[in-house]
């Protein structure tokens, strides 16, 4: 028995609150039509926008159709209720074709179908949206801080302005100076669509709630300006062999992009079990936690023949920390 029964009804009417210009302008956008076309799908007539879909493919349709302010239910195929069928001159979003093993390669491996396969998509997830686990959108409204260099492309009208010398305060400016920090921060301002990357490391999107994290410079990719950040140097001078001298420590509330070489790992730490880590794995702690360095040199290790294990970060309390499965220098390039 097929389970591709379920279809999804446009009610043509908005949702409490939903602005109908905005509305209009989102579904013309979703279907890939003229805003004339999208304001006649508002009009107070209930009509199937999509049929012949399984339950889970028509719940997604529907939370994309709802993300645009217009109202839409899911329905199991054969109900009674006169409805519309589909407005010929509203195309239907498009979706890969299915490979089959008749497919020819011409037509499996064509500019259409990969481009099909590739496009941008519009999930309606507000500012922070993951195109892919490797690549963010930013729908800008305002202004936020990137990475610097980590714009890949974007649409719209944004500038960019590095960060200003005095523009977090006499004190961080010293500090960075002193660092070399690998949080090299540009403000993105204006309105569009952004697109960033990190030399293909994984992207992790956190949203704090007047909480504090502590990041390695290099992995932050992205934050609202609603996050405070400040530089945090660690006060062992044997750091600096390790690249774990300095850190950023974010808190405040607002979403922030961290990056991470491979999949991260998040570790517990309690009073009764600290957790020992490689700097140059380490991407991430929680506020609450200050790490202590361990170092292990010896004359062997002067001499090139140490352990490649010299110098550790040792967390105690209550908290947690995040590894990656890879080891990097943290410096950023100037």
């Amino acid at each position: 028995m097929s389970t591709n029964n379920f279809r999804v009804i446009l009610k043509g009417t908005l949702a409490p609150g939903a602005d109908p210009a905005q509305t209009t302008a989102a579904l013309a956008k979703l279907f890939k039509t003229d805003p004339q076309k999208a304001a006649a799908l508002l009009q107070g007539e209930s009509r199937v926008i999509r049929k012949d879909l399984s339950r889970e493919m028509a719940e997604k349709f529907k939370k994309k159709i709802l993300a645009t302010g217009a109202l839409c239910d899911v329905e199991l195929m054969g109900l009674s209720g006169a409805l519309s069928e589909p407005a010929p001159s509203v195309p239907k979003p498009k979706e890969p074709a299915p490979a089959t093993s008749n497919s020819s390669p011409a037509n499996r491996f064509s500019i259409e179908q990969f481009i099909s396969r590739t496009a941008q998509q519009d999930r309606g997830q507000g500012t922070f949206e993951l195109e892919n686990e490797r690549m963010l959108e930013i729908n800008l409204e305002n202004e936020l801080w990137i990475k610097t260099g980590a714009m890949i492309s974007y649409t719209g009208e944004i500038r960019f302005e590095r960060e200003g010398v005095l523009e977090k305060g006499l004190s961080k400016f010293l500090k960075k100076a002193v660092s070399g920090e690998g949080a090299r921060l540009t403000k993105a301002i204006g309105q569009g669509s952004m697109y960033l990357a990190d030399q293909g490391k994984k992207i992790i999107l956190l949203e704090l709630m007047d909480e504090a994290i502590f990041v390695n410079g290099n992995d932050i990719l992205a934050l609202e300006t609603s996050i405070d950040w400040d530089i945090n140097i660690m006060k062992k001078v044997t750091a600096v062999m390790a690249g774990g001298l300095f850190n950023v420590r974010l808190d405040g509330r607002g979403i922030i992009a961290i990056t991470s070489h491979y999949d991260p790992l998040t570790l517990r730490v309690t009073p009764d079990k600290p957790v020992v880590t490689d700097p140059n794995a380490t991407i991430a702690w929680s506020g609450s936690l200050q790490p202590e360095l361990k170092t292990d040199i010896s004359l062997k290790t002067l001499l090139g023949r140490g352990s490649g294990e010299s110098i550790q970060m040792k967390f105690q309390g209550d908290g947690f920390v995040v590894v990656q499965p890879f080891e990097e220098i943290t410096f950023q390039k100037q």
